[in-house]
């Protein structure tokens, strides 16, 4: 779907409308990040960076994935510092 759109004042700065059905089109949400280039803006979903790790971290439990790598190293505070009360 094309649209074409007025660059509006908004106080200060300048804005534009966007349809409804452009933005569900595009899957955007209510944040997200705005590049410019010459002649263009580019509007993008917000990134998460770690998106999906609770999901990907209940499938490595459940194949058993998650265990350590090395036995844990004990150091002087483990040994000397650290008293159970």
């Amino acid at each position: 779907m094309k649209a074409k759109a007025r660059i509006v004042k908004i106080g200060n700065s300048r804005g534009i409308r966007i349809p409804k059905t452009l933005l569900d089109e595009a899957s955007l949400s209510d944040e997200v990040e705005v590049h410019a280039q010459p002649g263009r803006l580019i509007i993008r979903a917000v990134r998460r960076p770690r998106r999906g790790w609770a999901t990907a971290a209940k499938r490595m439990r459940a194949r058993g994935d998650d265990r350590l790598l090395e036995e844990p190293t004990a150091t002087t505070f483990d040994l000397e510092g650290w008293k159970w009360r």
